[in-house]
């Protein structure tokens, strides 16, 4: 693996569905040992219209990982050692709004992570790391994203918060009008600390929440079931291919330096004095926080 990747590749995270999209050509997949442990899954490699893209499976193929049990560190240090410039997280949601109803894609801005079984971040006792996650998700992926869903006549709304539970149990009652009074507009269980764990590997991140439901808050609707949420999740998912098909050209235009400066996001994050680093984690870290450390 070379150090650096100038030439732009796409990064996918979301459901087996999306990856079968008409005309990704030279596809392989492909097992990426990370010193995190093992991703879901092989990752899929493959190029669409010129453009490298790298597919992950969130879940594995056969939807054999709980949102809990993810590797996410592993997942992000793959896409990373892979070449990965940007990912985009197209993932499963409830809403919070009537006027989010099932089959809408939101472009998320903002979250709140309500998770507390999962790593969170790659740094630690020997090469401690703050990062801003102020403004945890890429504007141009999100614009790109937008543009590309309004192309695909997708109900698109641009902006909202996204909170992630544990899960793997839906909402109580309770806690979705919570949730609601929160001023959130999505439920998920799975983009934290998915998002923290890109911003630190300074890969630029977006989400694209696709609903499936009304949570438990609505009392027009029935609680939330699995049958119901695959059922709108199959519509999604040719929604969100055709969206992955229009936003991979886009990244022909990526800037050679992110202006919100989410590929440099540890330029001013590392805290351990050189002397004082931990040469494991240093090693483990290799790939993440190549950039600086390797230098």
């Amino acid at each position: 693996m070379s150090d650096f990747h100038e030439t732009p590749v796409l990064g996918v995270i979301g459901g087996s569905g999306v990856y079968e999209i008409d005309g990704l050509s030279d596809t392989r997949w492909q097992a990426v040992e990370t010193p995190w442990g093992e991703p879901s899954d092989e990752l899929l490699f493959g190029n669409l219209e010129g453009v490298d893209m790298v597919f992950l499976p969130r879940h594995g193929r056969g939807h054999v990982q709980t949102p809990s049990s993810i590797n996410y560190r592993a997942n992000i240090d793959a896409m990373k050692r892979s070449g990965v410039t940007d990912i985009i997280s197209l993932s499963a949601c409830g809403s919070f709004n009537e006027d989010l109803p099932p089959g809408t894609f939101v472009i998320i801005d903002q979250f709140i992570d309500r998770t507390f079984a999962r790593e969170k971040s790659f740094f630690g006792p020997g090469m401690v790391g703050h990062v801003s996650i102020a403004h945890p998700v890429n504007a141009r992926l999100g614009d790109w994203c937008e543009q590309a869903a309004r192309e695909v006549g997708v109900p698109v709304h641009r902006g909202g918060t996204y909170l992630c539970m544990e899960g793997p149990q839906f909402s109580s009652l309770a806690e979705s009008n919570l949730y609601r009074q929160w001023g959130c507009q999505v439920i998920g269980m799975t983009n934290m600390p998915e998002a923290k764990l890109a911003r630190e590997a300074e890969i630029p991140y977006a989400t694209v929440a696709m609903v499936t439901d009304f949570d438990c808050w609505h009392p027009d609707h029935d609680d939330v079931q699995v049958d119901d949420v695959v059922r709108v999740l199959l519509g999604n998912a040719e929604h969100a291919r055709n969206l992955v098909k229009l936003v991979a050209p886009r990244l022909r235009e990526r800037p050679a330096v992110c202006p919100s400066g989410d590929d440099r996001a540890l330029d001013m994050a590392l805290m351990t004095q050189p002397d004082k680093r931990d040469p494991a984690l240093l090693a483990k870290l290799d790939a993440v926080a190549g950039r600086l450390l390797n230098t």
